[in-house]
């Protein structure tokens, strides 16, 4: 740590967390203490803060004050008597589920990009409790508070807080998706000479990278850190190469929950002492590890507006809790984080075609642009594309031939060339939409 983070941890911060009531650094060194705990402390540490969380909503939240069980000792066993919530049914009782005077209370907002844009309510000492736990897994790529980072988001229009916040702890903000290139090639040769992090969603970083190598611009970032969106293997390939460097992708959602990320190893760990994760089947049965499951979480220091066995819409993989990661921390491990439900083709065998399939097929087709597919039925589905200029028809063949090799089943493609495929509502792509019946 030189000079300035001390400066930025030790006297600055602190003080921000004074004017405006937050607890980012206490929550920070917190999180610091909670990972060098052993498995089974982590462990005790989550079921008590869900206990800890269930009776405090069964008693002073409306909307929960049915699932009160005086006489349950298990937190786990509690958990499932509280329903699966998903986010038209958050939008639906959101008066009930709020504990406290709504105007007080700082909104976010999802994207909107699975179909349906929610609402979550939370306090202000919530929200930096969020952003401190971010903060900890950004430092397992190496970054400090402080240190040189190049940013990218949804828009450069930063309030008066923020940008102050960017200048304190010297962060070039730029547009992730909408980009101006005039301005992304200015901050990528100004870090040529300055050694510093990036951070951004995947597909934003990918883009950058892409623009880096057409321009022989060559910055020097020590790490880069992933959030938002699928970090694709090319996506991770082209990054690491271009900027000769390390991807460290987390995981998590825009509604507070800061879930997992990935360690020097490679690992997703799963952040058990703020949030509880579990991978439930169709029929809402916790699936065994090594099994695909829906993501359904309880984020375990949300008071204001507690969202409990909340259905973010992915599917993942739980590693065996026996398994154990090189780099030491006790944290649990996730084996594989999918994707949404609507990031998965299925067919009538019960077959999964994940986004990573249909990428695996067409990184190696430099002929088409841009792909979509959409999945109506379980009889087939539709590619559309945007071919470049050369382009044969046989390729379209080429790519039915392999993904009938791979499901072995009657199953109809059908490929419809296309000007344009538009982005989801919050400017990210979306390569799989499927218009099945969800969970």
């Amino acid at each position: 740590m030189n000079s300035y983070n001390a400066f930025l941890e030790k006297l600055l911060l602190p003080s921000g967390d004074v004017f405006l009531k937050t607890s980012f650094m206490k929550d920070l060194r917190l999180w610091r203490r909670w990972e060098h705990l052993d498995h089974e402390s982590v462990g005790r540490l989550c079921r008590r803060k869900l206990l800890d969380l269930l009776t405090y909503a069964s008693i002073s939240v409306p909307f929960y004050r049915s699932m009160i069980d005086n006489h349950q000792k298990d937190p786990e066993i509690w958990l499932q008597q509280f329903p699966v919530m998903y986010k038209s049914d958050i939008n639906d009782h959101i008066h009930e589920m709020i504990n406290g005077n709504r105007e007080k209370l700082v909104c976010e907002t999802s994207s909107g990009s699975s179909g349906i844009q929610g609402a979550v309510y939370m306090t202000r000492k919530e929200q930096y409790s969020a952003i401190a736990t971010q903060t900890f897994l950004w430092e397992w790529s190496g970054y400090k508070l402080g240190n040189n980072i190049l940013q990218l988001g949804m828009t450069t229009n930063r309030g008066w807080l923020k940008k102050c916040k960017d200048i304190l702890l010297r962060t070039e903000y730029q547009q992730a998706f909408k980009i101006n290139n005039e301005e992304a090639c200015q901050a990528l040769e100004r870090f040529v000479s300055i050694p510093g992090f990036m951070g951004g969603y995947a597909s934003g970083l990918y883009a950058y990278a892409c623009m880096a190598e057409e321009l022989n611009i060559k910055p020097h970032f020590i790490s880069v850190i992933s959030w938002g969106d699928k970090m694709f293997p090319h996506f991770r390939e082209k990054i690491e190469e271009q900027f000769n460097t390390k991807v460290f992708d987390t995981y998590g959602a825009t509604e507070g929950f800061i879930i997992a990320g990935q360690c020097e190893f490679g690992n997703y760990h799963i952040l058990t002492p703020n949030v509880y994760l579990e991978l439930l089947d169709k029929d809402g049965v916790e699936v065994a590890p090594g099994e695909l499951g829906y993501v359904v979480v309880t984020r375990l220091d949300a008071y204001a507006m507690p969202l409990i066995r909340y259905y973010l819409g992915d599917l993942a993989i739980k590693m065996d809790t026996k398994e154990k990661c090189m780099c030491g921390k006790p944290f649990p491990m996730l084996e594989k984080i999918v994707g949404r439900d609507t990031d998965i083709v299925r067919t009538k065998s019960g077959k999964y075609l994940i986004v990573h399939f249909f990428t695996g097929i067409f990184e190696h087709i430099k002929e088409i642009e841009q792909f979509r597919v959409i999945q109506n039925n379980l009889d087939g589905i539709i590619i559309e594309y945007i071919p470049r200029i050369i382009f044969y028809n046989q390729i379209l063949n080429n790519i039915k031939i392999q993904i009938q090799q791979y499901i072995q089943e009657p199953f109809n493609i059908d490929f419809i060339k296309v000007e344009h495929i538009p982005d989801t509502p919050s400017g990210k792509p979306q390569i799989i939409v499927s218009n099945l019946a969800k969970y």
